[in-house]
């Protein structure tokens, strides 16, 4: 069986997206590269991205497993809440 990128397996699974308010608040002036690493290796989703020393986030695509929550302990993760009702990931297949 074909290895699938996270693009693939993203894809299979369905997404309402409050496009302007996102369930989570990240300190993007972060310069803690440890600390950005771990989020970067954890999200599942690759909602974190690291390109030319700056950190980036897009809750568009998230998975809500809180990963990155737990590992930030207030550190980068500033606020992490569910999305509003009707908002949010619907999984398809396992």
């Amino acid at each position: 069986m074909k290895k699938m990128s996270i693009d693939d397996k993203l894809g299979l699974d369905l997404f309402h997206t409050d496009e302007e308010e996102s369930h989570i608040q990240v300190d993007l002036g972060c310069t803690d590269e440890a600390e950005i690493k771990k989020l970067l290796l954890a999200c599942p989703a690759e909602c974190y991205k690291y390109i030319g020393g700056k950190l980036s986030f897009s809750h568009l695509g998230c998975l809500e497993c809180g990963t990155c929550r737990v590992l930030s302990h207030g550190r980068i993760v500033k606020e992490w809440r569910h999305p509003q009702s009707g908002v949010g990931v619907t999984f398809r297949q396992g």
